[in-house]
């Protein structure tokens, strides 16, 4: 069989000035790490011998129908504007339509310089594609929404970081690469006319029943609402929140310094670039706020009556918070047992996430283990567990089965950052197997899987990841 993409790309037939026409740069000799079959299939994809499909997915030879393009975009970047940013080290080759219907992207990172690299080689290494195709992966077992990962290449190269490192390239499945940072980047420009067809575009792509930018606008509120909620429930922390990794399609993206924390606290930073705390695990809703209220702020520009944009816009961003609020209390009403709600129960929740950040619990054994015998094994004293689970045990009375609610609410398996490093080393001395692994149980994080126990062991001191990296 050849290998077959059924392309149709809308983003390549908008303006020149949305991207830079960019073929990947071939590698020198590519072989085939890992295959996505369940979600090419839903892509509609056929695939070929595995050595064509390693050419094709490093970007050596391009499938019939790709148009390969570098976006253009900008953002702010920890809270300063870069007015131009882009893609600097991806291609997309182009976008399909699935078996759902709904119209996917499909993209290489890591396939070589482009127009926007700013001096960057454009290349990734073997670590970062790796991490970034088990954590998505993952997170889509969660059912938390984000990009997917559909192919890994080794490139048979070796790409500079902090010494020589394996090179490698990723193929990335998103609903589309629009990120808040493509808004600004005409905005920031006048360039209007183009604001105006990028949120015709994106309306049209993502939103239909939108009405206009503000409707645009409170849409993308509801989505980044509910995704951060998400995030907060499995105790992911993004790393580098800037409005280029925000995603208007209300998908997670840019796995860069990402990591799940094992023992809880709300102030945990990984990122190694994020030294004053901006992206902590607890600031996550606060910056989506403030990421949002930057897309207002361009969608603006293109009213005519911009006083009244104005304040229909800081209506829609004031009002993010409460919608924040809301849903990561329906969250995490699910992950102590409860469906209805009472008045009480946001304080009965914080004083449990309380609890478990002076006693260093670990975030998922702990929600997995409530309502067992084990629960209490988490906290440094135990009769802090103790004494909160009095009141939630009377709440619990209240509810009707609330053993079906805790299982569908709490993972027993998250991609630990130990294992995940782990992961990496074994591959970078050519043994991919803890990475087989790691993706065949984290597919079904949900499940009680006996043979994999070891999986949910926090680290051992020697084992603590401190600090996480880009390194792409």
């Amino acid at each position: 069989m050849t290998l077959t993409i059924p392309f149709d790309n809308s983003y390549a037939r908008l303006p020149n000035s949305f991207y830079a026409r960019q073929a990947p740069i071939a590698v020198r000799a590519p072989r085939l790490i890992a295959y996505n079959s369940e979600l090419a299939k839903v892509l509609k994809i056929t695939p070929g011998e595995v050595e064509e499909m390693a050419e094709a997915f490093a970007g050596n030879t391009l499938p019939e129908g790709a148009e390969p393009i570098a976006q253009l975009y900008s953002g702010h970047q920890f809270g300063n504007y870069n007015p131009q940013l882009g893609d600097g080290r991806a291609v997309l080759l182009g976008e399909t339509i699935g078996t759902d219907g709904l119209r996917r992207d499909i993209q290489l990172k890591g396939s070589g310089p482009t127009p926007f690299s700013r001096q960057g080689d454009g290349r990734a290494w073997l670590g970062p594609v790796l991490r970034e195709y088990v954590v998505s992966e993952a997170m889509h077992a969660l059912g938390i929404p984000t990009t997917r990962a559909l192919a890994a290449v080794e490139t048979g190269e070796i790409v500079l970081r902090e010494g020589p490192m394996p090179g490698a390239v990723l193929t990335r499945v998103a609903q589309s690469h629009l990120r808040v940072g493509t808004f600004q980047v005409f905005a920031a420009r006048g360039q209007l006319d183009s604001l105006r067809r990028l949120t015709e575009y994106a309306i049209d792509r993502h939103y239909p029943d939108a009405d206009g930018p503000m409707g645009l606008l409170r849409v993308v509120v509801e989505a980044q609402s509910q995704l951060i909620a998400a995030w907060m429930s499995v105790g992911f922390i993004h790393g580098v929140m800037n409005t280029d990794n925000c995603s208007i399609a209300g998908e997670t993206i840019d796995y860069g310094p990402c990591a799940f924390m094992d023992s809880y606290h709300p102030n945990t930073v990984f990122s190694s670039i994020d030294r004053m705390g901006r992206y902590a695990y607890s600031n996550q809703p606060d910056i989506a706020v403030w990421n949002v209220a930057q897309l207002a702020t361009a969608l603006i520009q293109q009213m005519n009556d911009k006083d009244a944009a104005v304040e229909e816009a800081t209506e829609i961003v004031h009002a993010m918070p409460a919608q924040l609020q809301e849903n990561w209390l329906k969250r995490f009403r699910a992950k102590i047992g409860l469906v209805t709600e009472e008045e009480g129960d946001l304080e009965l929740i914080s004083d449990l996430l309380t609890r478990m950040a002076q006693n260093q619990a670990d975030f998922t054994n702990t929600f997995r283990a409530l309502g067992g015998d084990t629960a209490r094994d988490q906290f440094t004293d135990p009769t802090a567990y103790d004494t909160w689970s009095e009141g939630w045990n009377m709440r619990l009375g209240r509810e009707q089965d609330s053993s079906a609610v805790l299982a569908a609410a709490n993972p027993a398996f998250i991609p630990r950052n130990h294992r995940v490093e782990q992961m990496i080393q074994s591959a970078v001395q050519g043994d991919y197997a803890p990475f087989q692994r790691l993706s065949t149980v984290l597919a079904r994080p949900y499940e009680d899987q006996p043979n994999a126990d070891d999986l949910k062991r926090p680290p051992s001191e020697g084992e603590v990841v401190h600090a996480t990296f880009c390194g792409t």
